[in-house]
């Protein structure tokens, strides 16, 4: 068992590099798509990212409720698993709770990140009790303009802390840019500069 994890901005192409990592790590692929269709931009946008992938590939659309993973064949019959995205499962996750961002107390944020965080580390979990692959794709939030509103605020901040959490449990980490990979751990250290490049 080993955990991948590629992280970059928005269309930087870290979907894309996941998928060849994917195919590296075996034939039998589970992909966990987060997407919720709402829109018709977001229907092209899922359109798009299963055209890319293998027909091989078993597909469940899924972002909570990870340790019901055991129950599903296509989970225990594969050896790899690609989750994409860990930002949009914490917006579906912010969606879901009815909170009012603007008014809400700060123990309210607290409470909803700590069930997401339970929920990213459940899928980490049983993934590693059941011997799999696991290749987790998410977005870097920290590096563009600092959102207006407080709903954004909240979701760059939890997003930033959880990919954090993901990048100390994960063996090998990736940040993409402009579809170019930079590899920052090996083997669940931290590469080493320069020697490692």
């Amino acid at each position: 068992m080993s955990v991948t994890f590629v992280i970059g901005g928005a269309r930087s192409g870290k979907s894309t590099f996941a998928e060849m990592k994917a195919k590296e790590y075996a034939e039998n692929v589970l992909y966990l798509a987060t997407a919720v269709v709402t829109d018709q931009a977001m229907a092209d946008r899922v359109k798009k990212h299963k055209e890319q992938r293998p027909k091989s590939w078993s597909t469940l659309e899924i972002y909570r409720d990870f340790k019901n993973l055991v129950n599903f064949p296509e989970f225990m019959n594969s050896d790899a698993i690609m989750i994409d995205c860990i930002t949009t499962l914490i917006g579906n996750f912010m969606f879901d709770s009815k909170l009012d961002f603007n008014t809400c107390s700060i123990e309210n944020v607290n409470e909803l990140e700590e069930k997401i965080t339970l929920e990213v580390m459940s899928l980490i979990d049983v993934c590693n009790c059941n011997n799999k692959k696991l290749i987790i794709v998410s977005n870097e939030t920290g590096m563009g303009v600092v959102p207006s509103y407080y709903m954004g605020n909240y979701f760059r901040d939890i997003s930033g802390r959880i990919n954090s959490k993901i990048s100390i449990k994960s063996d090998f980490m990736y940040f993409i840019f402009s579809g170019i990979p930079i590899k920052l751990k090996h083997k669940g250290e931290m590469v080493k500069w320069p020697q490692d490049f």
